[in-house]
């Protein structure tokens, strides 16, 4: 199960005037490794509330610095804090890396990558492309970074630097929603239409093998329709949702089966973490993640809106309903993996495992 850990905060740099790369001292062992794509749940007590955000890992996965990029949200505690306060010396408490954003790389291939990115959905992208680009030198790698203007371009000078350390391999078209272009098919939003007109003219789509998608979730629906509809399945179409348009949990939909059908509105509950089995009583009306940590478990969780894949176990017995899911694949599903955060018990008696 994973655990929190310090890490010391070497460096925080602007990249735009409202967000920041952090740069953590090397930790030690090996907790801290990283697949590119990954992300770091960070907690943090503001005013007697503990707050839990994930950051997106932004640095190659090649032994390199460990480093986060954190964009300023609206009201947001965390991200106000951390582009205000943090500073060198500090020490945060982080989970060891999660997520499944990557796909496994090969040395020997000569692949084609395509990538969309909205605002700070760059971060996570921007350590596929540095670590793609370093680890399968005959592949190539095509970016569209849709963002307000200019002035909001996180990495804007470190996605030059890999045009020009990459030059043919990698290349960026830059789509702005209020700033002029040159060329107006690089204004405006990315819609249907917008994903139409870049495949004909400027994304060879019958060639791309995989593409990652990161960004808010209405852009993300819509470039995966259209690269399905332009023939990639699937399985080629990585995920990442760095904001749920849920701020907590969706509102617990009523029993399908009926009032007669509902039995009892207690399940008796068993959650192994740890390799350590607690058996609890818990209403049908909570979450199996809410319920553990009234009873004083430790379960991990970040978002709790079913979009970081932090509270992930594996229904053992028993059924569940899970309300919503932005972070697991189909094959996860399918196995019996859960967000424990969106997850109802539907009969009287459910286990899961956090350690699977």
């Amino acid at each position: 199960m994973a655990r929190f850990h310090p890490l010391t905060v070497q460096q925080v740099r602007k990249t735009i005037r409202d967000a920041v790369e952090v740069t953590f001292a090397q930790p030690d062992g090996s907790d801290f490794q990283f697949i590119q794509g990954q992300y770091l749940t960070f907690r943090r007590d503001f005013d007697g509330v503990e707050l839990r955000r994930s950051y997106s890992i932004c640095s190659a996965a090649d032994g390199g610095p460990l480093q986060v990029g954190i964009k300023r949200v609206e009201g947001g505690a965390f991200s106000t804090w951390a582009n205000d306060n943090l500073e060198p010396g500090m020490v945060l408490e982080a989970m060891p890396p999660m997520g499944s954003f990557h796909t496994p790389l090969d040395p020997a291939a000569a692949r084609n990558y395509l990538g969309f990115a909205g605002g700070s959905g760059i971060t996570p992208v921007l350590s596929i492309i540095r670590t793609v680009l370093a680890g399968e030198p005959k592949s190539q790698f095509t970016l569209v970074y849709a963002n307000r203007g200019v002035n909001t371009i996180m990495f804007r000078e470190e996605l030059e630097d890999l045009k020009n350390t990459y030059m043919g391999r990698f290349s960026v078209i830059h789509v702005l929603e209020q700033d002029a272009q040159e060329i107006d098919l690089f204004q405006g939003r990315v819609d249907a239409e917008k994903c139409a007109a870049l495949f004909e003219h400027w994304v060879d789509i019958a060639s791309v093998d995989t593409a990652f998608i990161c960004g808010p979730e209405p852009m993300m629906l819509t470039i995966a329709e259209a690269l399905r509809a332009n023939g990639l399945t699937n399985t080629q179409i990585k995920f990442e949702l760095f904001a749920s348009s849920q701020p907590g949990r969706l509102k617990q939909k009523a029993n399908a089966k009926g009032d007669a059908a509902v039995g009892a509105q207690v399940t008796q509950a068993t959650v192994t973490m740890d390799g350590t089995a607690r058996s609890f009583e818990m209403g049908k009306d909570i979450s199996i993640l809410d319920a553990a940590l009234q009873n004083a478990l430790d379960a991990p969780f970040a978002c709790k809106a079913g979009v970081c894949s932090t509270c992930k176990c594996k229904v053992l017995e028993g059924e569940v309903e899970m309300l919503a899911n932005h972070a697991l694949e189909d094959y996860e599903v399918a196995q019996g993996y859960v967000l424990s955060c969106q997850s109802y018990p539907v009969t009287d008696t459910v286990v899961v495992d956090y350690d699977q």
